[in-house]
């Protein structure tokens, strides 16, 4: 080999040891909090092995049922799920994880229930259950948050007098350009589309303002497939996941089909809560409260449509969210009402799960975020 080739072969393996897919993350864990937990725990997670470290506190907060890191990994965003409800913005220590405070604003509603950080790292998405609205709310570039630049307050209710008494917004997600915003209501039983400017901080209604589920459906989480052509959402009182087909241009989405996440079998109450797709877009992870499993299925990269392939035990009561590590390789799961967590091996032939038998304990976990460390 002559010596151009030599060095053009050097740079090609040095750029892909460059940007090869990190290995090593802090896990941060969104708890309800009491006598078992004080807020926000983060830990190691090794990606080669599926070692899980010990947990440690990150911060103390009230009721961080859902937390958010930013595209850069420096800074992690936690709503407090209460009546007043707020947001918080934290720094993330690159060598311990530990998070530092940084400011609070309001959520612009009661019950926060998820925050989402958009692509760019300009603003911060949220869902308010309680009350029914979605806000957004600015990033400035030391990471603390401004008060709402934008918020919408959903009117109207559902078809179940007893969870549909009114809107519950449940989730905002950035559509993969980060041109849109869908808004899953789950007691209205509709996908809000929005346009989005993260650089404006707007949120409005698009063309077609809307997806109408199925009626009762309670759609809960929303994921977009990594090629960027289908969505699903997580149905959590009719324990379905709903496949959609994805128009970039228009931001409409049109549903393809509706599949239980349950055994044809299973016979108990039981309710959906969050729903991932896996990196590799083949699979798609579903968490079943009740039934108490993550229900596996293949992915139609063609359609887009979904194929039951597994329903695995979670090891625990009430499995609320879950996160797969970005390599691919593993699943962690909250178990709320069993104060655990467990490391599940994921089998990239064909999703399926395996315990790996490492757990931990914590208080009423609810919710699972990777941030590589730097």
């Amino acid at each position: 080999m002559n010596s151009n080739l030599l060095v053009v072969a050097a740079l090609a393996a040095a750029s892909s040891a460059a940007f090869a897919a990190p290995k090593n993350y802090f896990v941060y864990f969104g708890t309800y909090t009491g006598a078992k937990s004080k807020g926000i725990y983060v830990s190691r997670f090794d990606a080669a092995t599926g070692k899980l470290g010990p947990l440690a506190v990150a911060a103390e907060i009230p009721n961080p049922s859902f937390v958010a890191p930013d595209p850069s990994g420096r800074f992690l965003y936690a709503v407090s799920e209460e009546n007043g409800g707020s947001v918080s913005a934290f720094s993330i220590d690159p060598k311990t994880g530990i998070l530092t405070f940084l400011n609070k604003v309001s959520s612009r509603g009661s019950g926060p229930c998820y925050a989402r950080v958009d692509k760019t790292g300009k603003a911060v998405l949220v869902a308010n259950y309680n009350s029914g609205g979605f806000a957004v709310l600015p990033i400035e570039a030391g990471g603390k948050l401004r008060e709402a630049s934008a918020f919408i307050q959903d009117e109207g209710k559902g078809f179940d007098p007893n969870r549909q008494e009114g809107p519950h917004a449940h989730s905002l997600n950035p559509s993969p350009d980060n041109r849109f915003a869908i808004g899953a209501d789950l007691g209205l039983d509709k996908l809000f589309i929005f346009k989005f400017d993260a650089a404006q901080g707007t949120l409005t209604p698009n063309k077609v303002p809307f997806t109408q589920l199925k009626p009762g459906a309670g759609p809960r989480h929303f994921a977009f497939h990594p090629g960027g052509k289908f969505a699903y959402v997580t149905n959590e009182m009719a324990s379905t996941v709903a496949a959609f087909s994805w128009n970039a241009a228009s931001g409409e989405l049109h549903e393809l089909q509706t599949i239980s996440t349950l055994p044809a079998d299973f016979k108990g109450e039981t309710t959906t809560a969050e729903v991932q797709v896996h990196p590799s877009g083949k699979f798609l992870y579903d968490s079943n409260r009740g039934a108490d499993s993550i229900a596996v299925f293949s992915i139609d990269r063609r359609k887009g449509t979904l194929k039951a392939v597994d329903h695995t035990p979670t090891q625990g009561k009430v499995p609320r969210g879950f996160g797969i590590d970005p390599t691919g390789s593993f699943l962690i799961t909250g178990n709320q009402n069993s104060d655990s967590i467990v490391v599940f091996r994921i089998d990239k032939n064909n999703g399926k799960l395996t315990a790996t038998g490492q757990t931990l304990e914590v208080g009423s976990p609810v919710c699972v975020k990777f941030v590589a460390i730097r």
